[in-house]
């Protein structure tokens, strides 16, 4: 923690070491938004292990000539090893559910329905040695996971979490940018000063480390306000959110995302001191 100590004579030195004014708030805006980015990452991360573990041992028994044959597939369901549940969707349930998609015509009495019957595995059952027997029970019949249904579904997910965090990524990158253009104006600022310490013997890591040390404080300043006002945006909104953590069983964001999510500042104060000194050193080298 004494490299964040700034002594008075370093301080009279260089004022505030040239880097205040639109550091922190720039900072703090990047680190805002990319703790929002990231919290829905994770949000979509948990979303997705929670439909994938819902559906992960559900399979149904479709027959498409109608419900004249679920008797006996629910009865070579049952019979066939690993199977825990095997229940007939209601036809009244069908038949509301094509009402919602085709209109008054769905309610039609003579519209051909199928047979509908969810099925429950056991986790070590043989889903394929299950799914033989009731097609062998049942000719017609189809067995299908409904991980397989709901496979685009997981897809997109995917795509939209690894947007989420190569947007992050981007973030990082603009911070470290925005970083290395105030290092270099600070030491067009100071220019003057600077020679005069170089000419003195002082050393391009003494010259470096006064201004390292202020942008460290500001980075991590301006983060810890960014992350502070994202968490209280993110805290409000799940907050709102309970009907989603009922029926998924658990919140969107868990104590280790909230954990992962409070260490972002901090990280980004991490990325600006490291690529402030590399500039800083760089810059002193080609220019002084």
């Amino acid at each position: 923690m004494s490299f964040l100590v700034i002594s008075e004579p370093e301080r009279r030195l260089i004022p505030s070491s040239g880097v205040r004014g639109p550091v922190p708030l720039l900072i703090a805006i990047m680190t805002f938004v990319m703790v929002v980015v990231a919290a829905t990452g994770l949000a979509l991360v948990n979303s997705a292990a929670v439909v994938k573990s819902g559906v992960e041992h559900r399979y149904s028994i479709q027959i498409a000539d109608g419900s004249a044959k679920a008797p006996a597939a629910m009865a070579a369901a049952r019979s066939a090893p690993g199977v825990i549940r095997a229940n007939q969707v209601p036809p009244d349930d069908l038949r509301r559910t094509l009402e919602r998609w085709l209109g008054p015509s769905g309610a039609e009495a003579d519209l051909p329905l199928p047979a509908i019957i969810d099925v429950d595995v056991a986790p070590a059952a043989d889903p394929n040695r299950i799914g033989q027997i009731i097609e062998r029970a049942v000719p017609g019949a189809r067995f299908v996971a409904h991980r397989a249904s709901l496979a685009p579904l997981l897809q997109a997910l995917t795509g939209l979490t690894l947007l989420a965090f190569g947007l992050v990524m981007l973030i990082a990158m603009a911070s470290a940018a925005a970083t290395i253009l105030a290092a270099r104006g600070a030491l067009d600022n100071h220019r003057a000063t600077i020679e005069v310490m170089h000419g003195i013997g002082a050393t391009d890591r003494q010259v470096a480390r006064l201004f390292v040390r202020q942008i460290a404080i500001d980075a991590l300043l301006g983060g810890l306000a960014g992350a502070a006002v994202a968490g209280l945006i993110i805290a409000l909104i799940l907050g709102g959110a309970s009907t989603a953590t009922v029926l998924a069983g658990a919140p969107p964001i868990g104590w280790k995302d909230a954990l992962l999510l409070a260490l972002l500042p901090l990280a980004v104060a991490l990325l600006a001191t490291v690529v402030a000194r590399a500039a800083l050193l760089r810059a002193l080298r080609e220019r002084l």
